[in-house]
């Protein structure tokens, strides 16, 4: 098998036509430098930001026409906005004190790609994490959330919670995703949890996480149509109904977007703070921002921005390469005024052990990769100490048993 070359990819997306029909997406200078590694096809094509919805389909053919390149593996592709689009967009508001009456709205089910921030600001009264009910035994409850889908939010959040742990503390996980699951995939646990004494169920267990998802209860192949209400009581069951046991923290990996699941943890959930995940293109960093006004209009604490897929190192020759942009989530960061959590680089390592339910932080403990998310996940739990105090800014000593 020959190996696929840039020249061939170019030539294909030539055939690739322009944002409005005119020309292709090459002779255009709209594709970015093109990256092949493993057979594995790597680029950017970009697109004003405002335009972004609905040129999707565009970024579709792109990615196909390449993966019928005889040779490509597979492809990835990704919309990132010209600096005119970016530049456009609204600032984040400072948070504000909630109404005191407001009708609450949803729009249905909320789904990867669905965002929902009009019932975010037309929430209800949000009551004070004092006022909310916590969870017994569980000190700190960390979400991790995004503004779309696809920017590798479970994964952040898996390798997060390992390297708390990692750093010593004792740690749960909640898949709070009702229509797509991910962690019995990541963390490669099958099977049903135990019901104990009353409506009490055990958590599921691997690598010292406890763990709980709507994955151990229905099957993968069974679609979830469930509306708002029905979302709130799974959610607050998996939350209240497990016997989570004494956790410093347990970490949500929240569905993308700003719908129901996002607004009952917020809103019913003593959250101690958010962490925002984003790649480093304008478009997915729009998209993050409404997760953020959406916290801070329910007064979470946002504990920091991770920059996910922030560079790519290429296997072979270990060299560095921009391909989906770089350093914007640092610079969101920098203007809203929140702590800028770290970046995390596109590897196959972390691909292949996500997929292979390894997580890059337990499988490869000492590899730089697992490095960079312990040096996350110290930043997350100091800004946990902030907002909560001197009971959460000191790591407890780690026993063997």
């Amino acid at each position: 098998m020959t190996d696929v070359t840039k020249e061939q990819v170019l030539d294909k997306l030539r055939g690739v036509r322009g944002p409005d029909m005119d020309g292709n997406i090459v002779d255009m200078g709209l594709v970015s430098d093109v990256f092949i590694s493993d057979s594995k096809v790597y680029f950017s094509i970009t697109v004003p930001a405002e335009r972004a919805r609905e040129l999707d389909p565009l970024r579709a053919a792109a990615e196909r026409v390449v993966k019928d390149i005889p040779g490509v593996k597979g492809a990835m592709v990704a919309l990132t906005a010209d600096k005119k689009g970016a530049s456009s967009s609204a600032p984040v508001q400072r948070p504000a004190a909630a109404p005191s009456q407001a009708a609450h709205s949803h729009a249905g089910h909320s789904h990867a790609g669905h965002s929902h921030a009009p019932a975010a600001a037309a929430a209800p009264r949000t009551p004070t994490a004092a006022a909310k009910a916590g969870i017994p035994g569980v000190g700190a409850i960390i979400a991790v959330a995004s503004g779309k889908g696809g920017v590798g939010k479970s994964t952040t959040s898996v390798n997060l919670a390992l390297a708390l742990k990692a750093n010593g503390l004792r740690v749960g996980i909640l898949d709070a995703d009702i229509y797509g699951p991910s962690m019995p995939r990541l963390l490669k646990i099958s099977g049903r949890p135990q019901q104990i004494e009353g409506r009490m169920i055990r958590p599921m267990e691997n690598y010292g996480l406890k763990v709980m998802s709507m994955g151990f209860l229905v099957d993968e192949e069974v679609a979830m149509i469930w509306r708002g209400p029905m979302i709130q009581s799974a959610l607050l069951q998996m939350l209240r109904e497990v016997a989570w046991g004494d956790l410093d923290v347990l970490v949500v990996d929240m569905p993308p977007g700003t719908g129901d699941a996002q607004l009952t943890m917020a809103q019913q959930v003593p959250l101690a703070g958010a962490v925002i995940v984003s790649t480093p293109q304008d478009l997915a960093l729009i998209d993050a921002r409404k997760g953020l006004a959406m916290f801070r209009k329910v007064e979470v604490p946002v504990l920091g921005i991770v920059e996910n897929m922030s560079y790519f190192i290429a296997p072979d020759t270990g060299n560095r390469y921009d391909i989906f942009g770089h350093g914007g989530a640092r610079k969101e960061a920098e203007r809203i005024g929140v702590p800028f959590l770290g970046e995390v680089p596109l590897t196959m390592g972390i691909r292949e052990t996500s997929d292979a339910g390894t997580p890059v932080v337990a499988s490869e403990p000492d590899s730089e990769i697992a490095r960079v998310y312990r040096e996350i996940a110290r930043k997350v739990w100091e800004q946990v100490g902030a907002h909560q105090g001197d009971k959460a800014r000191t790591m407890p000593n780690i026993v063997f048993e």
